[in-house]
């Protein structure tokens, strides 16, 4: 186990969670999975409490807590993409499982975690300021996906 490493609560399915973002992301893996090892308020002896995993690289566990504690956008997860077909693939698999579209780049997956597409271009326009970051600025403030293509515009004006 990492000596820092993110806990995200959900009510019963952080191992389910944990294998979708294995199966989603590279660089993402589900380890151990540890079970109850008496009843609890939201479960019983043997159900599964905690499971460790990576997403993109970043150590995480999931603690399945019931219901009292929910997801919000206070905490996401941010995934640099090289190109639109990148981005497309992480923002189908996360909205066409259950997710949410939200504005700017963010979604949320079926378990209420947020989670930001952001292609590089739009990060690198931002970094180059300026003009440039505020015609991409201005044009990703309409998105809800990132469309790169209007990005790169943007950044040439």
């Amino acid at each position: 186990m990492a000596k820092n490493t993110i806990c995200l609560w959900y009510d019963r399915d952080a191992e389910a969670a944990a294998r979708f973002y294995a199966e989603t992301f590279p660089d993402s893996a589900v380890g151990a999975v540890m079970r109850a090892p008496g009843d609890f308020p939201d479960g019983k002896q043997g159900d599964v409490l905690v499971v460790e995993f990576t997403v993109a690289g970043v150590a995480c566990i999931g603690l399945n807590g019931g219901p009292a504690f929910k997801q919000d956008e206070a905490f996401s997860f941010q995934i640099s993409t090289d190109d639109q077909e990148e981005t497309d693939r992480y923002w189908n698999a996360i909205v066409g499982n259950g997710g949410q579209e939200s504005e700017c780049g963010w979604c949320k997956d079926k378990w209420g975690v947020s989670w930001q597409i952001t292609p590089r271009v739009l990060m690198e326009a931002m970094a180059a300021g300026g003009g440039e970051a505020k015609r991409a600025f201005d044009a990703m403030m309409t998105m809800k996906k990132i469309d790169v293509a209007v990005i790169e515009a943007a950044r040439r004006g």
